[in-house]
């Protein structure tokens, strides 16, 4: 596989999610200071609609960049299929998170505040020790090289995800 098909991939999975954005819809609020400001359409509707689009989006991603022989590729997608139910779970803990910060940002007392950022920490915490967990799990039916790319692939998409969502999700004031 070459560098640039990753590159490409990846570019392209950006401007999908970011066009995937719109599930994000953007509408105006005066706050009590007399401002007005963005709020992100956080309905439970478009977020679902934008999860399921970046979970399709980062199945053909993975799909399109690992070279996997038919064999591995037998063994590999009920592996994957596992993992992204798992993150999937974390993930909702996340985006009760982001819902809660989105519903009460405006007005979030210190404690508040401090509770919204441990939970971010935790999240992020459980992503990366299922990573580890499925390193060896992955490993069992694909190489090491196509284990690592596998979740230098899922970091990026990962990535990619976060800062689009953090573009819509304002600052605590």
């Amino acid at each position: 596989m070459k560098k640039t098909s990753v590159i490409a991939a990846l570019f392209l999975a950006g401007v999908c999610w970011i066009g995937a954005g719109s599930a994000f819809a953007q509408s105006r609020v005066r706050q009590s200071s007399g401002a007005v400001g963005i709020v992100p359409d956080t309905s439970d509707q478009n977020i679902e609609l934008f999860r399921k689009d970046v979970r399709s989006l980062r199945k053909q991603m993975i799909a399109s960049n690992l070279d996997l022989t038919e064999a591995e590729a037998e063994k590999f997608w009920p592996i994957f299929s596992q993992y992204t139910a798992e993150l999937a779970k974390i993930a909702d803990k996340k985006y009760a998170l982001l819902q809660e910060y989105a519903q009460n940002y405006t007005t979030l007392t210190d404690e508040q505040a401090e509770s919204y950022i441990k939970g971010r920490a935790e999240v992020e915490q459980s992503i990366m020790l299922l990573r580890q967990k499925y390193v060896p799990i992955f490993r069992q039916v694909v190489s090491g090289k196509t284990t690592a790319l596998f979740f230098q692939l899922d970091w990026r998409l990962s990535l990619i995800v976060d800062l689009q969502l953090a573009s819509h999700i304002p600052l605590i004031e």
